[in-house]
């Protein structure tokens, strides 16, 4: 397993391991796993929010008022990557409701195993946001490192990337590519198959997702 760095963050708390291997299972059927991914993204936020920005605001108690903090939402950016970001997306808006969306559509091409864009959709003043990056897998890194790459154009404030499972080739390629965005996983698996699927890993998980195999 690849050792944590300061740009690593492995998020190994039980239920969040708990629920990474009910995923596993092959068994585990198309609801299931939905349900786990949204339970297990909704848990990783708040590790991966840990050090956002807070403001302090007047509120009023039922007894008095006081000052109290208060994290400002909007300028939040969700990026999911398409498809199977889908999944994480929506489990950190039930925690994040005001954070912002935006998209990216990239696919894997067969052959070369490279990233592809079809889709790209931001909210405006990128620049004054933090921007949070989500996919399921980072498996050879290169649909996350072409996704940062397009998002630097728009120099937002701070980038993370944050996936449920990567291997130490995903992490060597993300870290050379992008050394400056950590990333946050639940799991660190062995390796990458000839295929670049993560071994032992928990097969596709836009396919299993959306019941698409």
């Amino acid at each position: 397993m690849t050792p944590p760095t300061p740009r690593l963050h492995v998020i190994d708390h039980p239920l969040v391991q708990h629920k990474l291997t009910l995923m596993r299972n092959k068994e585990a059927s198309t609801n299931s796993f939905r349900r786990l991914l949204n339970e297990l993204a909704s848990l990783m936020t708040y590790e991966v929010t840990r050090d956002v920005a807070m403001q302090e605001v007047q509120v009023e108690t039922p007894l008095e008022t006081m000052t109290a903090r208060v994290i400002d939402g909007k300028k939040l950016v969700f990026v999911s990557i398409l498809r199977a970001g889908t999944g994480i997306l929506d489990g950190m808006l039930s925690v994040v409701p005001g954070a912002r969306v935006g998209h990216i559509g990239l696919y894997r091409d067969p052959k070369t195993l490279t990233a592809v864009e079809y889709y790209f959709k931001m909210p405006q003043d990128m620049h004054e946001r933090d921007v949070i990056v989500v996919d399921p897998m980072l498996a050879t890194g290169n649909s996350a490192i072409a996704a940062v790459e397009r998002l630097k154009e728009l120099s937002p404030k701070s980038i993370k990337f944050v996936c449920l499972l990567t291997c130490p080739e995903g992490v060597a390629a993300m870290h050379k590519a992008h050394p400056d965005v950590p990333v946050y996983t639940a799991a660190v698996d062995r390796q990458l198959n000839d295929h670049g699927y993560i071994l032992p890993g928990l097969g596709d998980a836009g396919d299993r997702m959306f019941g698409t195999k």
